[in-house]
């Protein structure tokens, strides 16, 4: 796995240097995938990977035929850069608060995800209004295999777990969520200084890596007020 995680990052790195010269114009004009998988002699795979560190570097932007995204006052937030550094950059300055990071135990999310071990790395998160109130939990569920059931005592990469994996060879290719509206709990609405019952958006969603297996689960609440999910469609382009 390591060997393929330095692949990637080669292949980005000559794309990189290709972009920051003109020659792509910004990433506008980079041929289509099959020919820089035959350029490089490469998976389809170890090139998408490389397309995703340039796009977390900022240097491409990638957009599926059809999919979703969420925003955050009325930017996108890139879900493979990781929201932490997403919302760096908002203009609402927000504050995170790591409520738990830990290994657990959940048999009904094992069973759910279709797992053989029932061990999560469990990461729970709020994020803050200078004031204190909270606009989103988060609570991520990370399988406890490999290297990965060691990261509460081992830290994250820049304070990212999105980054963390990626370091681990855990990389997302393919996704899959729901949304709806539900009140918060007591328990929830204590946590993010809120009423009970307001309404939050609920989304659940499932990270899988290329061969299927899941890298991430995570469940968000975020305030209606901040955030929306965006519904698009059409042919797939990378620009």
């Amino acid at each position: 796995m390591p060997g393929q995680v330095h692949k990637h990052h080669r292949i980005a790195e000559v794309l990189a240097a290709e972009i920051r010269s003109g020659m792509h114009s910004d990433g506008s004009r980079l041929p289509g995938e099959h020919a820089l998988t035959k350029r490089f002699g490469v998976s389809r795979t170890t090139l998408r990977n490389a397309l995703q560190v340039l796009g977390e570097e900022g240097l491409i932007r990638t957009h599926a035929g059809i999919g979703s995204i969420v925003t955050f006052d009325g930017t996108p937030l890139n879900s493979r850069l990781g929201w932490a550094q997403a919302l760096a950059g908002q203009h609402t300055p927000l504050t995170t608060d790591v409520l738990g990071f830990q290994v657990l135990d959940d048999p009904a999310l094992a069973a759910e995800l279709g797992l053989g071990s029932e061990a999560f790395v469990a990461l729970d998160r709020v994020r803050r209004l200078p004031d204190g109130t909270g606009v989103s939990l988060e609570r991520s569920r990370v399988p406890a295999v490999g290297e990965a059931a060691a990261l509460p005592e081992r830290g994250l990469v820049d304070g990212s777990l999105n980054r963390t994996l990626i370091s681990l060879g855990r990389i997302g290719t393919a996704g899959e969520g729901r949304v709806a509206v539900r009140g918060l709990d007591g328990a929830d609405a204590e946590v993010l200084h809120r009423s009970a019952g307001a309404s939050f958006l609920y989304l659940s969603q499932v990270y899988r890596a290329a061969d299927g297996s899941v890298v991430e689960q995570i469940t968000s609440l975020l305030d209606p007020a901040h955030f929306e999910l965006r519904i698009r469609s059409g042919l797939g382009e990378r620009s």
